[in-house]
């Protein structure tokens, strides 16, 4: 007995260690193209979950409770053979201290996912190699959405993950395929990472630490202080802007911030809304309705 029992806390102790980085649910969507068959859908939907949660992304220890949820939607609009064009939605959130909520931390739409895929082809990644335009788009955005979860709970946390993330987009520019490139006035996976990356734009991982660590994270314990700090951070914003107009980061911030700022501002101790909403309005005009919604 004494055996089995040592058996089987080694067990769960080699779970533990086991656990991957993502608790991810991927979703093909392939109602666009009318194929009849849709076997090969439900394929490539299970061999996506079973690629994103099985394979080690880095080397740290994840347990159970820490693995980030994480949500990708690929909406496929045309098929054909085993070529593939489609879009992709990234959500991706984090626990806020002593609370039961989950935050937003990436809502990302990628609208040039292109790819060719067999049915029952095996989905691997190798960081030296780019051999599957599928592997190295859900790849990259895993990256990505460690590094920003990294981010939000020590400054500049994400910094490792990002450079993973630049890679796959380096040895991406050898292909033809769409959203790896360096272009003017295009929202690609080059720029996003180039910019994550960039002193240009450090005040948005600053704002990304102090959001939630500094400020969501003590606001149970201390609503009014949160509320400040999270307020303080979106001036950062504002010094942001006054380098990089229309920064392509801000964006990506308030799609997923916008409704939590609004219900956070709207409920408990006040701060100065009127200055609050004069800078949100100011940073991120694009959702001044949302601004508007704010009570006090």
């Amino acid at each position: 007995m004494r055996n089995f029992i040592i058996v089987i806390i080694c067990f769960a102790f080699s779970i533990h260690l086991g656990a991957q980085e993502l608790n991810a649910t991927i979703t093909i969507n392939s109602d666009q193209v009318g194929q009849t068959n849709q076997q090969v859908f439900r394929t490539l939907e299970r061999s996506l979950n079973d690629f994103v949660n099985r394979t080690r992304w880095t080397n740290k220890v994840y347990k159970e409770n820490e693995r980030i949820n994480t949500r990708m939607f690929i909406t496929v609009s045309e098929y054909e053979s085993d070529k593939f064009k489609a879009n992709i939605q990234l959500q991706s959130s984090r626990p806020v201290f002593n609370t039961s909520y989950e935050t937003p931390v990436f809502n990302y739409k990628d609208n040039q996912l292109d790819f060719q895929y067999i049915e029952f082809q095996p989905l691997t990644f190798n960081e030296n190699v780019f051999n599957s335009n599928l592997v190295g788009v859900i790849s990259y955005y895993v990256y990505i959405i460690l590094g920003l979860d990294a981010d939000t709970f020590a400054l500049e946390g994400g910094s490792e993950f990002y450079r993973k993330a630049q890679n796959i987009v380096t040895q991406a520019q050898g292909t033809n395929f769409n959203g790896w490139k360096q272009t003017t006035g295009e929202r690609t996976r080059y720029e996003l990472v180039d910019n994550l990356l960039s002193n240009t734009y450090r005040e948005y991982r600053i704002a990304m630490y102090n959001y939630h660590r500094k400020g969501l994270d003590i606001l149970a314990d201390n609503n009014s202080t949160g509320k400040q700090i999270i307020s303080g951070s979106m001036r950062l914003f504002e010094t942001l802007i006054s380098r990089r107009p229309n920064a392509f980061l801000i964006q990506t911030f308030f799609d997923a911030k916008s409704e939590e700022i609004q219900n956070i501002f709207s409920d408990g101790p006040k701060v100065d809304i009127i200055k609050l909403k004069e800078t949100l309005n100011k940073i991120a005009p694009f959702y001044s309705t949302t601004w508007n919604e704010i009570k006090y």
